[in-house]
């Protein structure tokens, strides 16, 4: 997985539960703090970057994948509960495989069981929440500003252009199964690009099937945010839209099952 186009570490020394743990919450409050910022920056009153457009959001949300894999390079750079259930459904089909992608022989593998997946998930999520608290702090004087309250929302999590549940649903799983195809794929073909080519597949999965849903293709992404949304004092910001907040978690869900199976029946 992403562990193939990350920085090398010494594979020799075990990886501690709270490394596991503050890796996948400080790259994933890293992902979330430049990725909503980048949002809060076009969409947010008096902000200087206000109008910047899609592809500015996109190629923001790229870097801020890429800057926050190299920061949790000890665990494979997950940054993502739908990737860490592709490592889990891959470990069902090949039993060697670890959620780093360290060989399960090396002291230095993070082997897939129970509780090291929990880990990865929770700190996940709380990376998530964290990050987007210090989005929120970092244009607080902005969020203060009148503006609409679905573009405040928007900072924090996505929503639909046309609200069709079971179709946004589908856009979410079909973009997270592209997602987890590249980064299986990605192993086979040599390359120094490192984590840059995680974050161009996010811009390309952005650019050309994010439309509908605003491609959250991340279950942390999406509802830590939102949850940051609902308990932080921003001043006319509306509701958290909980109809929708299921999508953007079962959707990514199915999408990363799928794109595994896939892989493994017609690729590997």
């Amino acid at each position: 997985m992403l562990a193939t186009i990350l920085p090398a570490f010494d594979t020799s020394l075990p990886v501690t539960t709270a490394q596991v743990f503050w890796s996948e919450f400080l790259g994933t409050a890293v992902l979330l703090l430049l990725g909503a910022g980048v949002v809060a920056t076009n969409l947010l009153p008096k902000s200087k970057g206000k109008g910047g457009g899609w592809l500015m959001i996109n190629f923001g949300w790229g870097l801020a994948v890429f800057a926050g894999v190299y920061v949790a390079f000890r665990t494979g750079g997950h940054l993502n509960p739908a990737v860490t259930i592709a490592k889990v459904v891959a470990y069902l089909f090949d039993p060697s495989k670890t959620l780093n992608g360290v060989p399960a022989e090396k002291a230095g593998a993070v082997l897939v069981t129970g509780s090291n997946v929990a880990v990865y998930i929770i700190a996940q999520f709380l990376g998530a929440f964290v990050g987007a608290v210090l989005c929120w702090l970092t244009f607080k004087k902005h969020f203060d500003e009148d503006c609409d309250p679905a573009l405040k929302l928007g900072v924090f999590s996505t929503g639909p252009e046309i609200r069709s549940y079971a179709w946004n649903c589908v856009t979410e799983a079909i973009g997270t199964a592209v997602l987890i195809l590249w980064v299986f794929v990605s192993g086979h073909t040599e390359t120094a690009i490192g984590p840059l080519g995680v974050a161009l597949i996010i811009v390309v999965i952005g650019n050309s099937l994010g439309g509908p849903t605003g491609y959250a293709i991340n279950p942390a992404r999406d509802l830590g945010p939102r949850i940051a949304h609902a308990i932080l004092p921003i001043k006319g910001k509306g509701g958290s839209d909980w109809g929708y907040s299921w999508v953007p978690v079962v959707g990514p869900i199915i999408g990363a099952i799928v794109g595994t199976v896939l892989y493994y029946l017609i690729l590997a």
